[in-house]
């Protein structure tokens, strides 16, 4: 039997998944009216459409005037491999990783991009590495928040002044929630499927005129797919900033974007979205401290994510269980509230510490977090007791 009452009030969306996320409040198919449907995406109206979401990317990130900013495939992972098989290997590279994403950068420098000098530099789940290794001299990787651990960079200061390398800023889930520096930063990529609540398969590609000159200088010793190319004859493709994509963008979702920036815009830009997130995290942080049975995965709020929180299991009941028993549980509590229609996706990440994650951006509303604490403690007492 349950010793936790069932609650009476559920969050009014269930969708606290870390990606696709929810989409933003009142949402309707009807803001997809306008979208330039049926046309190519090489005709006028077709590359407005994208040149809009370009210039208004730009507005509500409030991206520098010197600063390129393009649409790419694949997503984030497209735009950071896109970035890294054309600039790397100029210089010696810093990868810093300390959650799933950030080491599929390191597989990549290490496995595929053999030919390229790098040092990696990791730490384990809920911590970050030790950026005082990064070397004035050599390129950087790194990602701004970590998607799977909840656990992000206070700032950028550890990152010296050198025009002559590129800074390399996976920031996916970091773009509209926490104030990313531009001027440490020399490309900035993420997709619309995060803080901002779009739809999958496209990715944002930033360049600062550092890693434009790097693009038109370099010649990487390595063949490089068409989605992969952004220079022709040594010099920037620079239809790819102006609306002119490498290959098919999906128009619908494009529209999409357009739609959830204007609402952006219209909250106050990045600087509001990031208060809504903030306000999350800050329910959770209150629920957390009065309840005995979860912690934070990040012990350190100074650098907690403020978008996918990851929470463990602190009970004596559920540590004691073996890593696969301890899957099992978060698997059944989860399904519990997924049944419930309370909250989907929200457990850990697969090569995580088992735990849950509840996605806090911006389209999640604060509102939710608070409803759904009560129907966390039920789930973790029904499944403590159904175990018993």
């Amino acid at each position: 039997m349950s010793i936790a009452p069932k609650p009476e009030t559920r969050p009014a969306c269930p969708h606290f998944s870390s990606g696709p996320t929810a989409k933003r409040p009142n949402f309707s198919y009807d803001q997809l009216r306008g979208a330039a449907l049926g046309r190519s995406h090489r005709s006028k109206d077709a590359k407005a459409k994208l040149k809009e979401a370009i210039d208004l990317t730009r507005s509500v990130l409030e991206v520098p005037d010197d600063y390129l900013v393009g649409i790419v495939p694949a997503s984030d992972t497209g735009a950071v491999e896109m970035a890294m098989w054309c600039m790397l290997g100029e210089r010696p590279v810093d990868v810093f990783a300390w959650e799933s994403f950030g080491k599929d950068w390191v597989t990549d420098t290490l496995e595929q991009l053999s030919d390229v000098d790098a040092a990696v530099h990791t730490a384990d789940y809920g911590a970050l590495p030790d950026f005082s290794k990064a070397r004035d001299d050599a390129d950087i990787i790194f990602t701004w928040n970590g998607t799977t651990s909840g656990v992000r960079v206070p700032d950028a200061d550890w990152i010296t002044d050198n025009p002559d390398r590129v800074v390399i800023n996976d920031a996916t889930s970091a773009c509209f929630a926490q104030e990313i520096d531009w001027a440490k930063c020399d490309v900035v990529t993420y997709s619309w499927q995060k803080v901002i609540g779009g739809e999958a398969a496209h990715g944002m590609l930033i360049l600062s005129p550092a890693a434009v000159a790097r693009l038109e200088r370099y010649t990487p010793p390595r063949p490089l797919p068409k989605i992969f190319r952004l220079t022709k004859k040594g010099k920037l493709i620079s239809g790819i900033f102006e609306g002119a994509t490498i290959n098919t963008p999906s128009l619908m979702a494009t529209e999409d974007y357009i739609q959830a920036l204007r609402w952006a815009e219209g909250l106050g830009g990045w600087r509001a979205l990031k208060a809504r997130s903030d306000e999350s995290l800050s329910i959770l942080e209150d629920w957390v401290s009065r309840t005995e049975w979860v912690d934070f995965l990040c012990a350190d709020p100074s650098v907690r994510s403020n978008t996918g929180v990851t929470l463990k299991l602190t009970d004596p009941r559920f540590t004691a269980l073996d890593p696969d028993a301890q899957k099992a549980f978060m698997k059944q509590m989860t399904g519990l509230l997924e049944a419930e229609s309370v909250a989907f996706d929200a457990n850990g990440y697969r090569d995580a510490p088992p735990g849950l994650r509840i996605w806090c951006g911006a389209t999640v509303e604060p509102s939710d977090v608070a409803k759904l604490t009560p129907w966390l403690d039920w789930a973790f007492a029904e499944t403590i007791a159904a175990r018993a």
